[in-house]
């Protein structure tokens, strides 16, 4: 039982976890925190939280549970605003999509990584932002990786696990760098490239035209560019050797595809699209969980 969670940016994956909580009948007070007051407001007259401040350090003082949930970009800046009021014995574990940047920023607050901090990142989200787009069902069935460090104290990674199976998650663990790799290539290059797309089109003499008749597999798979841009921008400075990576090794297989498509090599490009689609059928869709894995695409404080 968590007696008083702290959440740091009461959005979608913030409010998502508290009213997972509190329906599970799992916490006792919440206290919300954030930018925008509106949204703060919004959180209260909802039932999402009890109490709301815009003082971080307000917020965490007392809470044996501390959820961040603010673009990586705002984390040393909340990590510091909370410092001196954290409870000894409190838990702080974060959504950020990027861990080594969270771990560095906390060690630079505190000159160390706090053994109670669980760097966390639950695989689920919409591309809607904003606590009233936050529902208690959004985590399960879903994954949350967790990545530990050797200083972390094992009670507080075993209590932040259990949080997030409360919630209906699949917990697993990996090391910070791993993970890092992983969503490069499984979220953030998705993200880039949506992005690009649209963008590429949007500037298009005649984009009006080209949208307008966008069919369904343009619109699933550009959704995500509908995603937060600041967090997105957050995302990929602080994951930018990982992600650069996967861009330039994506970028080879765009230029081998691109070159079979002109020299109308039609043998190589069937080689391509079946290794792709035998690929997807055995890995992705029989590796989905009930409710299909969906990106954090988006997070407002």
């Amino acid at each position: 039982m968590i007696e008083r969670l702290a959440i740091i940016g009461v959005g979608l994956i913030g409010g998502s976890l508290a009213r997972a909580l509190r329906a599970a009948g799992a916490v006792g007070e919440i206290v919300g925190c954030g930018r925008s007051l509106g949204n703060l407001e919004r959180a209260l007259e909802l039932g999402v939280v009890d109490r709301i401040t815009q003082n971080p350090a307000e917020a965490v003082r007392e809470a044996d549970m501390v959820f961040l949930a603010v673009p990586l970009g705002a984390m040393r800046g909340a990590l510091a605003a909370m410092r001196d009021s954290l409870r000894p014995e409190a838990i702080v574990t974060d959504g950020g999509s990027v861990k080594c940047s969270v771990v560095e920023d906390a060690r630079a607050v505190f000159g160390r990584v706090p053994p109670r901090l669980v760097p966390g990142h639950p695989i689920a989200g919409t591309e809607h932002s904003g606590v009233e787009a936050s529902f208690a069902e959004l985590y399960r069935d879903r994954r949350v990786i967790l990545t530990p460090l050797a200083e972390t104290d094992p009670e507080a990674v075993a209590r932040v696990t259990a949080m997030w199976q409360t919630c209906g998650a699949e917990v697993t663990a990996m090391s910070v760098a791993h993970h890092d790799e992983v969503l490069a290539a499984t979220s953030h290059l998705p993200h880039m490239l949506a992005f690009g797309l649209v963008d590429s089109l949007a500037r298009m003499r005649e984009n009006d035209e080209i949208f307008r008749y966008a069919a369904g597999g343009f619109r699933d798979f550009t959704r995500i560019a509908s995603s937060n841009p600041v967090m997105w921008r957050d995302i990929c400075l602080a994951n930018r050797e990982a992600l650069s990576a996967m861009l330039a090794r994506f970028g080879v297989e765009m230029t081998d595809l691109a070159e079979s498509i002109r020299r109308s090599d039609g043998e190589h490009l069937l080689e391509i699209f079946a290794r792709a689609k035998a690929a997807r059928d055995r890995y992705v869709d029989q590796a989905r969980p009930v409710h299909e894995d969906a990106d954090r695409s988006s997070s407002q404080t």
